[in-house]
């Protein structure tokens, strides 16, 4: 989808952008094709980088001049819980004109068209391209919000771990003794555990991608395009640069805690299985003196005098019986189950 915008919102859609009037700005290219490409590139007579030009990594390839038009690209994120998906997003930026090429629906665009139609929205190239930039890190500072709250409740499961019957921590135990529920239903709930960590950690790393390059893109155009900028549009350069030197600090600070969750869990999950392996410790223990004891009067000899006595038999249940107690009272009194 192929739209121009100017002072006044949109200016022309699809084909009518071949004729555009001097007040239209801003063209935008939403996952465009062949035709639209061609379409944008008579239009404004810049060469529309491809999605694979835009996809490259280095640096020279995603930050770039030619003549007086900026080459910018980086990958970003559609900011929804069902699409953690990184696409290219391109800027054609010029004194006159604002290309992007984007091929994923944002929030961010939308905003901006529509303060686009008001009497104080942005006008020129730089102002909307600002304005594109603001919005943008506005919704990486909203979603590291929301990613902190919820890395917070993730933390009051991971250290209050009980199982109950929706799988959250809703009591403490002591250590000592450990909640009544069965091995399944822990693992399952330690397995939900790791996943929701999971999932965060996936999307912080997404977003740090798009804020990477964002926060290259930012302080290059303002270099390199000082003679164009206003004061003011200067000053909006240097706050976007503070803010997202700011929001990098605090995602690096999120992925650290990421980091500290997984491995607590993880502590959760051995400590899970030294449980279960003491259990079957004590067990074969137990198991020992009873089985040495029988083996005993299992023995075929001639002369045992047990054999002769009375109470032989129920002599030798009882001292099978107490080798196999003795040791169980034992490991109970040191704690062992």
């Amino acid at each position: 989808m192929i739209t121009l915008h100017g002072a006044e919102g949109v200016v022309a859609e699809g084909q009518a952008c071949a004729a555009p009037p001097a007040h239209g700005t801003w063209l935008d290219l939403e996952d465009p094709s062949e035709a639209e490409t061609a379409l944008a590139q008579s239009v404004t007579g810049l060469a529309v980088p491809s999605r694979a030009a835009l996809s490259e990594v280095q640096n020279s390839r995603r930050l770039n001049r030619r003549r007086d038009a900026f080459y910018l690209s980086t990958p970003m994120v559609a900011f929804r819980d069902d699409d953690l998906s990184l696409r290219p997003l391109g800027f054609v930026l010029t004194p006159e004109r604002l290309l992007t090429i984007r091929f994923q629906p944002l929030a961010a665009f939308d905003t901006v068209k529509a303060r686009q139609a008001e009497r104080d929205g942005p006008a020129s190239s730089v102002e909307t391209f600002l304005a594109l930039i603001e919005e943008l890190i506005d919704r990486m500072a909203d979603t590291l919000e929301t990613t902190s709250d919820e890395l917070d409740s993730l933390s009051t499961r991971v250290f209050t771990f009980d199982v109950s019957a929706n799988g959250n921590a809703n009591a403490r135990r002591d250590a000592a003794s450990p909640p009544p529920f069965a091995p399944k239903r822990r693992d399952l709930a330690l397995r939900r555990l790791l996943r929701a960590i999971g999932r965060r950690g996936k999307a912080l790393a997404k977003l740090r991608s798009s804020l990477l390059g964002l926060g290259r893109i930012v302080p290059y155009v303002a270099g390199e395009a000082e003679s164009w900028l206003k004061a003011e549009e200067r000053a909006r350069f240097e706050s976007l640069r503070l803010d997202i030197a700011s929001l990098d600090e605090f995602e690096t600070r999120l992925s650290e805690t990421v980091q500290f969750l997984l491995d607590a869990t993880l502590g959760l999950i051995n400590m899970e299985q030294n449980n279960t392996f003491r259990v079957l410790t004590v067990v074969s223990v137990i198991g020992i003196p009873p089985t040495l004891m029988a083996s005993v009067y299992g023995m075929n000899f001639k002369h045992m005098p047990e054999l002769d006595w009375a109470w032989g038999y129920p002599y030798g249940l009882a001292v099978i019986a107490l080798s196999a107690l003795a040791p169980a009272v034992y490991f109970k009194m040191k704690g062992w189950f």
